[in-house]
């Protein structure tokens, strides 16, 4: 029987005045579960607990709310098996990944967050000597900044990763003291609901934690744009950011945004190639390129351009696509149908533009059900096209070549790794390490990747530009939930 998930409001399962539409599996095209729609008075009903939650919640102890999160970790690792199954089953990810990246992730967040709860929220600063005068008498004037809750939350969650997306969300935003209105993306809620089950088995109180999701944009414009609603902490597409940003500002709502990425690998001719290629490769193609770090522009120097696309091209050829729950796949499908022809779209759209293909970007012989395309590598790329301009969030990486010798191909590389309106994740690959630290202070880029690919979660995550707001992961992310309150006093 067909699962049927009901919204999570005010700490009751309640069912929804708009009824349910289906998660399909990407792999299958099979009915994952049935996900509820929700009507605006129910978000506003949703908001509103929020609200009034939030006066007994912001005043718990830390070591109250460090216990709950760490509960939480604890139920979701109990389950993870049966988590990491709906997870490959509604996004499409494989098992390694739905396993290892999404819901071990996501116990990784509570756990850190629970650590989190327990850090200190004031800072010292150096007292000040004031003399007499009119606004009072001679004192030495004490001063500290402390971190308060910004109130209620409005996490606004994408398709590419629901377990550890909204565990980054909303593990922080509780530990600081916040409550929170969840609003999962449609095509793959329901592992939003199983973390609130979880969260409701660990006691969190009623309207602390709030779930409500539906197929509508009113949905979302409700949540969004909520009187109750203090923050908006949203991850997906840079035009629905835009569009969200300007509710914030006329709400003078604070926001946390992560955005859409281009990200550059900027390769030099000594750098080693098979280091690169692996680290593009597996990066563009992990999750079926469904992720905005991705180095999905390879600017690369003119003598090792051919080497570089023949091993590029050999690895994209040689990862394996098909049922994501086999052990040997390392590609599954793209999230839709609609998504598919939209990557296919563009892999046409650079050809027409006068990129050579090398491999990929079709649908895949033997695989008639789902929605799979062939990771693709596109050569002879020019910054001015738009498969090197336009995010395509999915399997394809295009490679543009740069000429010059010296401080001049450094100066050359920058700019065409700069000439986006992204800046999310960039990587330098060269084997003069002193180089490569030095192109990656000049990159306008949230973050940058010296020589790998891999990921620090302490530190800050965020980008320049139309690549979001703000920064996340590690401390930063308590910061991010929070408001600074001046506390002065004089001696």
């Amino acid at each position: 029987m067909t699962r049927k998930e009901r919204l999570f409001v005010g700490g009751a399962w309640v069912e929804p005045d708009g009824g349910h539409h289906e998660v399909t599996d990407p792999a299958t095209e099979e009915v994952v579960g049935l996900a509820p729609e929700a009507s605006r008075a129910q978000v506003d009903e949703a908001a509103a607990a929020a609200r009034e939650a939030f006066t007994t919640w912001s005043r718990t102890a830390p070591e109250d709310r460090a216990a709950l999160l760490s509960r939480t970790a604890d139920l979701l690792q109990r389950d993870a098996a049966a988590h990491a199954e709906l997870a490959r089953a509604e996004t499409g990810a494989t098992t390694a990944t739905a396993r290892s990246v999404q819901v071990a992730v996501a116990v990784a967040r509570f756990r850190r967050y629970a650590k989190g709860a327990l850090e200190p929220v004031g800072t010292p600063l150096p007292p000040q000597v004031n003399e007499a005068g009119p606004l009072g008498r001679a004192a030495v004037v004490g001063a500290v900044a402390e971190r308060r809750p910004v109130g209620v939350v409005a996490c606004v969650t994408s398709y590419n990763n629901p377990w550890a997306n909204a565990a980054g969300k909303v593990a922080p935003a509780l530990a600081m003291g916040n409550t929170v209105l969840v609003k999962p993306a449609p095509q793959d809620p329901l592992s939003v609901y199983r973390m609130a089950a979880a969260l409701a088995e660990a006691g969190v109180p009623p309207g602390v934690v709030n779930v409500v999701s539906g197929t509508s944009v009113a949905v979302g414009e409700a949540a969004v744009g909520s009187p109750d609603v203090d923050m908006v902490s949203f991850t997906g597409s840079t035009a629905v950011g835009r569009r969200i940003g300007e509710v914030c500002g006329r709400g003078t709502k604070r926001q946390l945004m992560e955005l859409g990425g281009k990200g550059a690998a900027v390769v030099f001719a000594d750098a080693d190639l098979d280091a690169a290629v692996a680290g593009i490769g597996t990066t563009f193609s992990f999750y079926s390129g469904q992720i905005c770090t991705a180095p999905t522009r390879v600017i690369v120097q003119r003598q090792a351009y051919e080497p570089l696309l023949a091993k590029l091209t050999a690895y994209a050829r040689h990862l394996r696509i098909g049922d994501p729950r086999e052990r040997t796949t390392v590609v599954g499908p793209v999230i839709s149908a609609a998504h598919r022809e939209r990557v296919e779209s563009y892999v046409d759209l650079g050809r027409a533009e006068g990129a050579r293909l090398l491999t990929g970007g079709t649908r895949p012989p033997g695989l008639a059900r789902g929605h799979y395309v062939a990771p693709a590598v596109l050569a002879d790329c020019a910054p001015g096209m738009r498969v090197v301009r336009e995010e395509i969030f999915g399997p394809v990486v295009v490679v543009v070549p740069f000429d010059g010798e010296g401080e001049a191909a450094e100066d050359t590389a920058v700019a065409l790794a700069c000439d986006t309106e992204y800046g999310l994740i960039d990587y330098v690959w060269s084997g003069d390490v002193a180089r490569a630290f030095r192109v990656a202070r000049r990159l306008r880029a949230g973050g940058v990747g010296v020589n790998t690919t891999a990921r620090n979660m302490e530190a800050p995550f965020g980008g320049f530009k139309s690549s979001g707001v703000g920064r996340d992961c590690g401390s930063y992310a308590l910061a991010a939930y929070s408001e600074t309150q001046a506390v002065v006093w004089a001696g």
